[in-house]
């Protein structure tokens, strides 16, 4: 019993620590709301590592690729453009993606799905910030296809 009430006061006046604004605004970066101001942007974002497929199904992929950090708004997209010819790239998938601030690179992935087994897609990734403004990086074409139905492709 004892035990159960030392557990409770601490509880307790641990949680009134983190209530009170004049203890936590001595911990970096705290913000009223919650909400930090959007990180510098950086000054050039490159793609250091892919594109390249991480899984693939018959229906469905996985593109991966790494950047420097692009800073600007945490709440990003990874946007791919795709279609069956290298030419025309007419299809989009976007997925959302949170950026960390304390990480110099970023990883982005994104899944595209409705795909047809045992096709040829053709592939080029970007990323952009919540407010639609891209990232200015673009990788060169690339391209992947589909496995069999009921098989799957997965890279190591």
């Amino acid at each position: 019993m004892d035990k159960l009430l030392l557990q409770l006061a601490i509880a307790i006046s641990f949680g009134g620590l983190l209530l009170d604004p004049t203890i936590a605004q001595n911990y970096a970066p705290y913000q009223p709301g919650g909400v930090l101001p959007p990180a510098e942007r950086a000054e050039r974002v490159e793609i250091v590592q892919g594109p390249a497929l991480e899984l693939a199904h018959d229906d469905l992929a996985i593109i991966r690729w790494t950047t420097n950090n692009p800073g600007g708004s945490d709440e990003h997209f990874t946007v791919i453009h795709y279609g069956t010819a290298p030419t025309n790239l007419s299809q989009t998938a976007k997925s959302h993606i949170r950026l960390n601030r304390d990480h110099a690179q970023t990883i982005f992935r994104v899944r595209v799905d409705g795909l047809k087994p045992q096709t040829t897609y053709y592939y080029m990734v970007t990323s952009m910030g919540s407010d639609g403004v891209s990232d200015g990086e673009q990788s060169a074409v690339k391209q992947f296809t589909t496995p069999r139905p009921g098989e799957r492709t997965q890279s190591p």
